[in-house]
């Protein structure tokens, strides 16, 4: 039979529930949504539908407001998914295609639930339970075999829409249905896959709370303090901002204690169960609900309180001996390990200078190192699964075996023993046959050493997924500078990669991306943008670079300015004008000059997690890179040609405000519906297979006769939007809805957008309109305003409103 997944179910409508209603229905899947009827109904209410669905209808309306947005594309959204109760729509499951559960973590309620699926079920309807630790086995007893043969779990991370991590149990599930449910997880769905086994918390949770756990004992005993562990276990290592005692304020204490306890309580052989029993600290703070984020009075490790007279928020940091709170100096705290790690180029560095310079990183490394390794094949077959799940889950840049190959396996290895830790049997095998490192890259081809049957094999990859890394340790880095690669992905078709700081455009990377022209003409055939950086949900690139340009105003060189500028529009149309195909790829944050880019590009490959805004503004300026001109071109010409345009205030207005009011879409779909995508374009909802896709559209443009566009003049608003244009912001300005200077750059907007001093409906050519926007964006520089705006996103990240 042809597997398909035409139509979804699911059961729970409470957070995770909902999240997962809303991935299925932003992916355009259609949605029943179940849940029970409320147990409190007055005898009025039990035969009114409304109160009946009260329960699904609170989830499905909490899903809309959910922070962050659950949906894509809200309105669309919202629309795929169908609410109903489990006593009078449990029929509309009969033609679903899977069905998740998601109700609550009690194993005879489950039990229940799956007794009344299997009556109304089709034959071939996958079951998939969201379960965070009950067993596979236990919750499917009773079940037919046909049931079981369809029965897995699919362990989602919250928020649903955002981490990556998909955490898939087979169980009993016949082999051709496991295989659907990764594939269809992984290309539909857009998540990490990884295989783990039917133990207790799976692979993400089984790992991460035993790190959680130790960094508690450690605590306990006196080394170090919270404080300082959050400075070392930051960005610096790799992990998010969150750190480890912040994200267990955010996760929530309860549940982290409760993960926990169900660890130790199932695994009795675990040699490492102690560490699941926390210290009682902790179970005073969960008794006094001092549980995190969700008892922000009571605070947990942290606690922000405000200064009455000063009204500025103060942080504090929890006494685990006292469970009061104190005042801490948060740049006092840091340790030098962590300081000098943050001056380190690579993580590799920067996780073995802290490792090296820290006696509580040396502990907590060392155990998660050693019961990760211990833990393979109980929870999963493989160390790439392990570090995936910990990277895709809890947003780690590297999992623990790749951070032990950053500290060194060998000498670590020689270390502990000497400490008297007891290294597993599986990794001194492997460093007694000459392995010095649990990842290698050979031939182009990343491999990973078997802990199990010992040796090296290669990491199985979908078809679709084309990884940069390889391809350069494989030395098909063609050219390149400190901001800026060149790299060969076959068939004819080259990657331009940025790797400056936040991958923002700068002056080399203008310079590189039009020398790097000549070549592909000479050698190649099309053009990837792409790059592949760290993170949830990561930067393709988070704009230009303004302390470049802020130096040369500073010291009035505005000439220079006007050059680079021109230099800027040479590049960024000669890449659209290019005689091969040129396809952007980007994800996350794409702001700036970085979506100036990409709307330079022939066609776009998005990854549906597509934070893209032209936000000039904000540091004082108008976008410098075509990024109005080409916006405008998606709005002129998306439409069809027999189509004609009556109202062009119809359309620049919408264009206009996307600039001034700096606005950045939340999705994909939200950037296609603000028009810096188009229907050509399209999105993808695995950033793993992103750059894949994006040299398969360069390849399919060329199987189509790709042709270098030719140039077309634009039709523009004119003097008629400036009218418009200024009447409204100058009541903005008197309302104290903007800035003074903020609405002199939206007045320069404005002319650059519509043309300047011509009639509507005027054609004009592209360098007209790019002289306007070059003039406009020295003439701001000039500006003492402007200066101040820029220098002080450049020192706080934040606009400076005057």
């Amino acid at each position: 039979m042809v597997r398909r997944i035409e139509k979804a179910a699911v059961i729970g409508s409470g957070i995770m529930g909902g999240g997962i209603a809303a991935l299925c229905a932003s992916a355009g899947i259609p949605v029943v949504l179940l849940d029970i009827v409320p147990f409190d109904l007055k005898d009025d209410e039990k035969n009114k539908k409304e109160a009946r669905n009260k329960i699904v209808k609170a989830g499905y309306d909490n899903i809309a407001k959910a922070k962050p947005a659950a949906y894509m594309n809200k309105k669309v959204d919202s629309q795929l998914i169908e609410i109903g109760n489990l006593e009078d729509d449990i029929d509309k499951l009969k033609d679903v295609d899977i069905i998740f559960e998601v109700v609550v973590e009690n194993l005879k309620i489950k039990q229940e639930l799956f007794t009344k699926l299997e009556k109304v079920r089709k034959p071939d309807t996958i079951i998939a339970s969201n379960t965070s630790g009950l067993p596979l086995k236990a919750m499917a007893e009773g079940r037919s075999k046909e049931f079981k043969d369809h029965f897995v779990i699919l362990h989602f991370f919250n928020p649903v829409r955002y981490m990556k991590l998909l955490e898939l149990v087979p169980g009993d599930a016949k082999k051709e249905v496991v295989d659907f449910v990764f594939n269809w997880g992984e290309k539909v769905l857009g998540k990490g896959m990884v295989i783990g086994k039917d133990t207790p918390n799976f692979i993400g949770n089984r790992i991460g709370v035993e790190m959680i756990g130790e960094a508690f004992k450690l605590i306990e005993a006196g080394i170090s303090n919270i404080p300082e562990v959050d400075a070392m276990f930051g960005p610096t290592f790799g992990i998010p901002k969150t750190a480890i005692f912040g994200l267990a304020d955010l996760v929530g204490l309860d549940t982290i204690s409760h993960l926990a306890k169900n660890s130790y309580e199932l695994l009795k052989d675990d040699e490492y169960r102690e560490i699941y029993n926390f210290p009682k600290f902790v179970g005073n703070m969960v008794d006094k609900k001092m549980l995190g984020a969700k008892t922000k009075d009571n605070g947990g490790f942290y606690k922000t309180e405000v200064d009455m007279k000063t009204w500025k928020k103060i942080k504090k940091v929890i006494d685990p001996k006292t469970l009061e709170f104190k005042e801490f100096d948060r740049k006092a705290v840091v340790p030098a390990c962590a300081t000098e790690a943050k001056a380190k180029k690579t993580l590799a560095e920067k996780q073995k200078t802290i490792y090296s310079g820290s006696e509580f990183a040396k502990k907590l490394v060392a155990s998660m190192c050693i019961y990760s390794a211990n833990r393979i094949p109980e929870i999963a077959d493989t160390i790439v699964d392990i570090d995936n799940a910990m990277k895709w889950g809890y947003a780690w840049e590297a999992g623990p075996f790749e951070t032990w190959d950053n500290i060194g396996v060998k000498e670590s290895v020689a270390q502990w023993e000497k400490d008297g830790l007891k290294i597993p049997e599986s990794v001194k095998k492997m460093v007694a046959s000459g392995a010095t490192s649990f990842y290698k890259i050979e031939k182009g081809k990343k491999m990973y050493y078997d802990l199990v049957a010992g040796g090296y094999k290669e990491i199985k990859l979908s078809a679709n997924m084309l990884f940069l890394e390889p391809l350069k340790a494989d030395k098909k880095e063609v050219k390149g500078n400190d901001s800026v690669s060149l790299i060969d992905i076959g068939d004819g078709v080259f990657c331009i990669e940025f790797h400056s700081k936040m991958n923002a455009i700068n002056g080399p990377i203008v310079e590189f991306i039009g020398e790097v022209d000549e070549y592909i003409r000479a050698n190649g055939i099309g053009l990837v943008i792409g790059n592949q950086a760290p993170g949830i949900p990561g930067a393709f690139s988070a704009g230009g670079d303004l302390a470049y340009m802020g130096g040369l105003a500073k010291e009035k060189k505005f000439s220079e300015i006007d050059s680079f500028i021109k230099n800027v529009h040479k590049t960024i149309m000669g890449t659209y004008y290019s005689p091969y195909p040129v396809v952007a790829a980007p994800y996350g944050m794409t702001l700036g000059g970085g979506a100036e880019v990409c709307l330079a590009a022939n066609r776009i490959v998005a990854h549906c997690e597509l934070f893209m805004g032209l936000v000039e503004i904000g540091a004082g300026l108008l976008p410098g890179g075509c990024g109005m001109i080409n916006l405008w071109k998606n709005y002129m010409f998306s439409k069809p040609e027999s189509a004609n345009i009556t109202d062009l205030a119809g359309f620049f207005i919408p264009a206009f405000m996307n600039v001034a009011q700096a606005k950045v879409s939340m999705s994909a779909m939200e950037a296609r519906n603000n028009g810096f995508l188009t229907a050509e374009d399209r999105i993808i909802f695995n950033k793993d297979y992103l750059l894949g896709e994006a040299k398969k559209e360069v390849l399919r443009m060329i199987d189509d006769g790709f042709v270098a566009p030719t140039k077309r003049k634009i039709p523009v608003l004119g003097r008629e939007a400036q009218g418009m244009v200024w009447a409204n912001l100058s009541d903005m300005k008197n309302g104290g809805y903007i800035t003074p200077h903020m609405e002199f750059i939206a007045k320069k907007m404005a002319v650059c957008m519509s043309g300047g001093d011509v009639p509507c409906g005027t054609l004009v050519t592209e360098e007209h309109l790019m002289t306007l926007e070059r003039e406009a964006f020295v003439d701001l520089w000039k500006t003492e305003n402007t200066q101040k705006m820029a220098a002080h996103i450049l020192s706080t990240g934040k606009p400076l409103l005057i």
